[in-house]
């Protein structure tokens, strides 16, 4: 393939991307529109008109933000490939540090800088005039800045180490390079599920045990009943930041402990929680967890070896508009381009992994009615759709490409026909 193909390619692509996300947001909005002046019956006697409206609004809202950031994150895109930006800082930063490892890393730095900077201004307006708009924003400017500052020195002390590793095995390991860097994130995304619930986590907010004895002793008897093993129960200070609420099970091997937010106790009750948390311990139960992560360890070891082959290629960096620079070590730059690229490519594809996460949502709620009460995750579903102010008419393919959970409609309507059952 030569440059000139590849361009047109990448162009084609890059506009039927666009087109089709535009396309499905506009049929979102539209659908949520159409319905937004009557609650579906399913949901009527549990959900008031202005709940329901609220979720609509909200929803739209969301969405033409993202639309928003679609097209400026299109321009960026063209600016950083044909109009030269990568190109230009790469010349930039070559000329501070000269070739080596510390180019190549002052390159990834400084893309990283610019990305976040530009993203910056659209977490700000969603965190403090969206959401602040729905009453959900908990958040202050001051913590809000606080977190950011705590997330860049944790991304650069995570990871500029492996990218050194990464680049050095690219460098200097040969044709297999790949497969060893392949190994490198595989042992990194382990040792992250290790590490996550207890030293990243606790960095951003306060977790502490569960001081309910009666909720407690529901749900120690409920882990009891289905095999789990936890470290502990904890409740996370969630209603800090936000007013929406969730729970969740983190960790891996005997780091697993199991966390509640304060907004979703506050809101749920004894039963409805219990019913929750079988759905999320249905996920483990049913090795839903280690498949994602086989899925997502194969599908890593086929893109890193198609980075393998177009690091090579003197049409994969010229066709996006940057200079090769093969001879002086620039790996970093494909590493780059082919961030950028890959999206461009795979986004047609995002319903193939929707039905997957689907399946497994179904079979969680499966799960969860077999070893709790159908009803009562009914309840507390719903109660979570109307506090969060989630849709409950969602456009269908625009949900089939976005959504890993099934529409509200669809998972109430399999509910209740098993309870019925």
């Amino acid at each position: 393939m030569n440059s000139y193909v590849f361009s047109l390619l990448f162009i084609a692509f890059l506009v039927l991307t666009i087109a089709v996300r535009f396309w499905l947001s506009s049929r979102h909005i539209r659908h949520i529109l159409m319905h937004r002046q009557a609650v579906p019956p399913q949901f009527s006697a549990r959900i008031p008109l202005a709940a329901h409206q609220k979720a609509a609004d909200y929803t739209v809202a969301k969405t033409k933000l993202r639309m928003t950031m679609l097209g400026v994150n299109a321009a960026v895109l063209l600016g950083f490939t044909f109009f030269g930006g990568l190109q230009w800082l790469s010349m930039k930063v070559f000329d501070l540090t000269g070739p080596g490892m510390t180019y190549q890393i002052g390159l990834l730095a400084a893309f990283a800088i610019i990305s976040g900077l530009i993203d910056l201004p659209f977490s700000y307006y969603s965190q403090f005039r969206l959401e602040e708009k729905f009453d959900f924003n908990k958040m202050t400017p001051g913590l809000f800045f606080t977190d950011l500052v705590k997330s860049v020195l944790l991304g650069a002390a995570i990871g500029l180490p492996l990218a050194w590793v990464i680049l050095t095995l690219m460098d200097r390991a040969g044709d297999l390079w790949w497969l060893y860097a392949w190994l490198v994130w595989c042992g990194f995304q382990l040792l992250m599920l290790v590490l996550f619930p207890t030293v990243i986590a606790p960095l951003f907010n306060k977790f502490t045990p569960l001081e309910d004895d009666s909720l407690r002793a529901r749900i120690e008897n409920l882990m009891k009943r289905v095999g789990f093993a936890s470290k502990g129960l904890f409740v996370m200070d969630g209603s800090k930041r936000s007013a929406h609420g969730n729970a969740y099970f983190s960790g891996f091997g005997a780091a697993k402990r199991i966390v509640f937010f304060d907004t979703l106790l506050s809101r749920l009750a004894p039963q409805e929680v219990e019913a929750v948390l079988a759905h999320e311990l249905g996920h483990f139960k049913m090795k839903h967890i280690v498949k994602r992560i086989v899925v997502m360890f194969a599908l890593s070891l086929g893109f890193l070896a198609l980075l393998g082959y177009l690091k090579t290629q003197t049409w994969f960096y010229t066709g996006l508009g940057v200079d090769p620079m093969l001879g002086t070590g620039n790996d970093a730059m494909a590493l780059i381009l082919f961030s950028l690229a890959l999206p461009v490519f795979t986004f047609l594809f995002s319903p193939l992994t929707s039905i997957s996460s689907r399946k497994h949502e179904f079979e969680a709620d499966a799960f969860a009615a077999k070893h709790t009460s159908a009803p009562d995750l009914v309840s507390a579903l719903v109660k979570l759709y109307e506090d969060n102010a989630s849709t409950l008419t969602p456009d269908p393919l625009h949900s089939a490409f976005y959504d890993s959970h099934p529409p509200a409609s669809l998972r109430i309507d399999r509910l209740l026909g098993s309870a019925a059952s």
